[in-house]
């Protein structure tokens, strides 16, 4: 059972990050003139991690507890497979949402 714990706090790591990569890639795939494309991909993750640091991290300075926590997390996650969908990427959109949704789902049975 510990190696499973330890392995689904890799997993949410993972997603975490991948919120961020999928951000930019939406963004860098816009049909846009180039500069824009760039401030995109690389601005909209900067945004997302500015929001995590201020309210998702475990040292957050506005720290978002209980229903409000949980509305949070689905926006934060939901951006990702709602910005992978957006690319056209559809299936990896899926596949994200799925493993975020069994990972948090873990991460509250075993209160991690």
């Amino acid at each position: 059972m510990k190696t499973a714990k330890a392995a689904n706090l890799g997993v949410l790591f993972a997603i975490e990050l991948g919120a961020l990569v999928a951000v930019g890639y939406w963004g860098f795939t816009r049909d846009i003139a180039t500069p824009l494309t760039w401030l995109l991909g690389l601005g909209a993750p900067v945004v997302l991690a500015v929001v995590w640091g201020l309210c998702g991290s475990p040292k957050a300075k506005y720290k978002v507890r209980g229903a409000g926590r949980v509305a949070f997390e689905v926006v934060w996650f939901g951006a990702g497979a709602v910005a992978l969908g957006l690319a056209g990427a559809y299936d990896w959109a899926l596949v994200f949402a799925l493993v975020c949704v069994a990972s948090k789902t873990l991460a509250v049975i075993w209160r991690q």
